[in-house]
């Protein structure tokens, strides 16, 4: 009997016409192979039809394509205004592409903490942040960042009235949510930037990469001026302001405008896995499958889908726990990881989380925790943070599955046995 093949959270597809490469051709064909061409201002026009499609609104948003979404994320706040001594409101329960670029900046993140309907950030913790940091700093802080955390929307409308009120500028990280939407407008259209992420892992891919959502045509320009190293229009380089090389490769947006024709149908896919694990785990007693609130508003793309564990499951193995350092980062991150000098931290899942992970990845099935909150990482241990206790009561339980286009329908039955053969019953 053959080994069963793996089962990733979420891989990379590709059109089953092989459009992706037809645009890449076209690339090297021409020597388009650079930062810069047709495939990607063709790219920006397909995203732009894409985030401005709305039957009840008449958006005219713009987009600039960039090397990823943490540039953009970046270039976000570094047009609105955010520098040396400001501080930026950001959701605490994120990957830190969401505040890493406001330390760029040589700002501090205020972390808030969130509700427990969606998993973002809480609207009233975020409003009592705002007058704690005015009362203390003599401030507003320069801007919000909410995150769509998994691709379920924020509460975009009750944050936007409480940014409008104070005149703070919203940054919508929705990397992870590229389709969703909120009362049927695209994530990442309702404040003044917008963030998506085309990671390999991600709802489309342009194998690394990220667009910026803009308001108007003068945003967008002076966005592209910054991320091609802002250059004055003389017949040689001259720099005025600090500008970055973040602009998408050529190459790179080919596989995007490829991946603009399979984007509905990867939505779709999500969609019905979650909607499988739904039904599937209804019954499982102790297993708990985070979904949108039912009240019509929120349209998630599902980018992965989410279970909670209740504390008093026993999972098999649960006694060997944390019991050996990891030697790989787990959930498949590239690059180099920093080798721990320890198997536990003070703040990490639960037994039963690490058992159900380690029960998974031996019988084939990539599962990882959920985000580990930012104002609990080591790096932002001096940062401000407005907790309700949600994030990290979430992070302890919380494990996410394997939702990707790859992901069929018996994988999600296999996914589901091998979770209930995992719980010891009495």
């Amino acid at each position: 009997m053959s080994e069963r093949k793996r089962i990733y959270l979420c891989l990379a597809h590709m059109s089953d016409e092989g459009i992706e490469q037809k645009y890449i051709k076209e690339a090297f064909d021409t020597n388009w192979v650079v930062p810069l061409g047709p495939n990607v201002n063709g790219f920006e026009k397909d995203l732009e039809d894409f985030v401005n499609l709305n039957d009840n609104l008449n958006l005219n948003k713009r987009v600039v394509a960039l090397s990823a979404g943490t540039a953009a994320v970046h270039l976000a706040l570094l047009a609105c205004g955010v520098g040396p001594g400001d501080e930026v409101c950001v959701q605490s329960f994120t990957f830190c592409a969401s505040s890493h670029p406001i330390t760029y900046l040589g700002a501090t993140p205020v972390f808030i903490d969130s509700e427990r309907e969606t998993w973002n950030m809480d609207p009233e913790l975020l409003e009592k942040a705002i007058l704690d940091r005015k009362e203390k700093t003599g401030k507003y802080p320069k801007a919000i960042v909410p995150v769509a955390l998994y691709g379920m929307p924020y509460k975009i409308d009750q944050i936007m009235a409480i940014a409008n009120k104070y005149g703070i500028p919203v940054v919508e990280d929705a990397a992870e949510g590229f389709g969703s939407k909120f009362n049927g407008q695209v994530l990442g259209t309702f404040g003044k930037y917008g963030v998506l992420s085309f990671n390999g892992n991600k709802m489309i891919t342009t194998s690394g990469g990220g667009a910026l959502i803009t308001d108007n045509e003068d945003e967008w320009r002076e966005i592209m001026m910054y991320a091609t190293q802002y250059r004055e229009s003389y017949p040689y380089y001259q720099h005025e302001k600090i500008g970055y090389n973040y602009r998408m490769s050529n190459i790179c947006a080919g596989i995007g405008r490829g991946q603009m024709t399979v984007v509905n149908d990867h939505i779709a896919h999500h969609k019905r896995v979650q909607a499988l694990y739904e039904e599937l785990l209804k019954d499982v007693k102790g297993i708990t499958v985070h979904s949108q609130p039912t009240s019509g508003e929120y349209d998630s793309n599902y980018w992965l889908c989410t279970i909670t564990l209740d504390p008093s499951l026993k999972i098999k193995g649960q006694e060997n726990a944390y019991k050996t350092i990891v030697t790989g980062a787990v959930g498949g991150a590239a690059g180099v990881i920093h080798a721990a000098s320890s198997a536990t931290t003070d703040c990490q899942p639960n037994d039963n989380v690490e058992a159900l992970r380690v029960f998974m990845d031996q019988a084939q099935i990539e599962a990882r925790p959920v985000w580990k909150p930012m104002h609990k990482q080591p790096v932002y241990k001096n940062a401000p943070a407005y907790v309700n206790g949600v994030s990290e009561e979430i992070f302890k339980i919380g494990m996410c599955l394997p939702a990707g286009p790859y992901v069929s329908d018996d994988d999600v039955r296999y996914i589901v046995e091998s979770i209930k053969e995992a719980i010891e019953r009495a």
